[in-house]
């Protein structure tokens, strides 16, 4: 399976669903997830959170380098790009606003204004990135950008990013919800979807987000995202699994989190589809009373109750 680069979902409080709001952001830095033991992944998969106790490898230089004639000179430092809100697309005639990395890392956490491309794709059209996945650079047009990009062949979907502003976001097209993460450098349509059908598309799975179940790739990787492994942020869970507060879930070592199933509150013994039954865990309503969106329901989330 090829390595995609994505928003990193943190476990952020979410309006209406219970249990999900006990997983804070990871602290640090940058917003990251779980580290991987596997130094390939770390290069192509854009979810690897820094190393603390490495050294910040520097992007530009300020000091003296030797020149071939053996004197020195002074290369001054880079000119960052200016910002630009994504919301009103505020960019110069030909541009656009577009999430980047700025430290040359892994995760989305500025906004740029980048150049269109000539005969730009539109969202669900297949697109293209330079360099890498959060590079910000891409062949979609105006509002939108490459989403679920294959670190090999830098390739994925234009997706649109969410309309009105960021009090009022929505979505034109009636099947996707507004996701807004990374401290709002990301603003992305993503499609609904059912976390116990899990109706998304291949290397994707159905996460809580900002109040709502959306697809976004399965960042989980080959050895981890199983019932009870640590996680910290909500797409590091394997298919049919979400991030839990530690406490929702038995056993759990992982200091913000650990995954947990989803379950069917309509099915005969909604307390069977819990990996945890034996040891406290119950089918518990994903939505506070009151909360329930239509077609919401049957969502449980396997968790050990409050005492």
């Amino acid at each position: 399976m090829h390595a995609h680069y994505a928003a990193p979902l943190f476990a952020l409080a979410l309006p209406g669903l219970l249990l999900l709001s006990g997983c804070p952001a990871p602290k640090g830095n940058e917003p990251g997830v779980m580290s991987s033991d596997d130094d390939d992944d770390e290069a192509s998969t854009g979810w690897i959170e820094p190393d603390p106790d490495e050294p910040e490898m520097a992007t530009t230089t300020t000091g003296a380098e030797e020149s071939e004639e053996g004197g020195s000179f002074i290369i001054p430092p880079e000119e960052p790009p200016p910002s630009c809100d994504v919301w009103t697309q505020d960019c110069p005639g030909g541009e656009k606003c577009m999430p980047w990395a700025n430290d040359g890392g892994n995760q989305w956490n500025d906004l740029k204004c980048v150049d269109i491309t000539d005969n730009p794709a539109q969202p669900g059209d297949p697109c293209t990135v330079e360099g890498s996945g959060v590079t910000g650079l891409d062949n979609c047009d105006l509002g939108s950008m490459c989403w679920g990009v294959d670190g090999e062949t830098n390739t994925g979907t234009c997706v649109a990013m969410c309309a009105g502003d960021q009090r009022a976001p929505f979505c034109e097209d009636p099947d996707a919800s507004c996701v807004i993460v990374n401290d709002g450098v990301l603003t992305i349509c993503l499609p609904s979807c059912d976390p116990v059908l899990q109706d998304c598309g291949q290397g994707e799975a159905c996460y809580p987000v900002n109040g709502v179940f959306t697809c976004a790739p399965d960042a989980s990787g080959p050895d981890q995202g199983v019932f009870g492994d640590p996680c910290e942020a909500i797409n590091t869970c394997d298919v049919g699994l979400f991030c839990a507060p530690a406490e929702a879930v038995p056993n759990c070592q992982g200091s913000l989190g650990c995954c947990s199933d989803f379950c069917d509150l309509t099915g005969v013994d909604p307390d069977d589809d819990c990996s945890g039954a034996a040891e406290g865990q119950e089918c518990l309503p994903a939505y506070e009373e009151g909360d329930v969106p239509p077609g919401g329901e049957h969502i449980g989330l396997c968790t050990i109750p409050a005492s």
